[in-house]
């Protein structure tokens, strides 16, 4: 897994100039993704960034696509998340690039680790806690994952959010395996955009706390949203499935089950617009 990687010519793009972010209306809202787990959302009240992670290595991994869009390309930044400590998703010198005086979003026990970097606030959440935000509400949601950063750190917690901005609901699912836990978001929350994860499972116990392809487009339907982002693949070789394999499967998956139109793929860097 990690051997190949070491010896594959990085994909993607390297930044280039900076994208033309769409001047907003009430109502809209842009989402581009940066890769991997890494979103910006925008509305016209406000930008949130969400799992920042500019990374090229993390660890013994290496960064196999170019991000989408550099750092300092970004707009002013209002609202930081953080999905849970995993170092794909909590990475702390991208964090320190972006901190600008602005409040940062946790799950439990993640606050000594963003602590010190810049941010005015950070706010620790549990699953179905609300905050609101000038501009956007936020809501800590279940999933079903892990969030120790080390061997010893099991108290740290871990979950997705969904983020209301002006009656539009967008929600970032972090890491998860597939559970029963979706329908309930859907059912409390009703999600209209829904980022999902389709790569890591290859492997022992990934499949536990990571959905493949077709397990995805299962928590897509149980959420009833009306949109489907991939993510969480692509960039980092994190399990032994081909790089390929994942969005190609949930394609097929998508067709048998008569949902291919609402499964959004974007380029990274790219401003989408909804």
């Amino acid at each position: 897994m990690l051997l190949p990687a070491l010896f594959s010519r990085k994909r993607g793009h390297r930044h280039g100039p900076p994208p033309i972010f769409p001047k907003l209306r009430k109502g809209q809202i842009c989402i581009t993704w940066i890769g991997h787990a890494s979103f910006l959302i925008q509305s016209h009240q406000g930008n949130i960034l969400v799992d920042p992670n500019w990374a090229n290595w993390l660890l013994v991994v290496r960064r196999l696509r170019h991000a989408g869009l550099a750092h300092h390309h970004l707009p002013s930044i209002d609202l930081v998340l953080i999905t849970h400590a995993h170092f794909d998703h909590l990475n702390r010198r991208s964090l320190r690039r972006i901190a600008a005086n602005q409040p940062i979003v946790v799950p439990s026990g993640v606050g000594d680790l963003v602590h010190g970097l810049g941010f005015e606030k950070v706010y620790e959440m549990k699953w179905w806690e609300r905050l609101r935000f000038p501009g956007a509400a936020i809501t800590f949601v279940p999933a079903k994952h892990w969030g120790a950063r080390k061997v010893t750190d099991h108290h740290r917690g871990y979950g997705g959010y969904v983020i209301d901005m002006g009656g539009r609901t967008i929600y970032h699912a972090g890491d998860s395996g597939y559970f029963p836990g979706f329908r309930e978001i859907g059912k409390k929350l009703h999600p209209e955009i829904a980022l999902l994860p389709i790569g890591a499972y290859h492997g022992p116990k990934f499949g536990e706390n990571h959905m493949d392809p077709e397990e995805s487009l299962r928590a897509f339907e149980d959420l009833k949203a009306k949109v489907l982002i991939p993510m969480h693949f692509g960039t980092y070789r994190l399990s032994y499935e081909p790089l390929h394999e994942p969005p190609q499967r949930l394609m097929q998956e998508a067709t048998r089950a008569g949902r291919l139109a609402d499964v959004r793929f974007l380029i990274e860097g790219m401003p989408t617009l909804f």
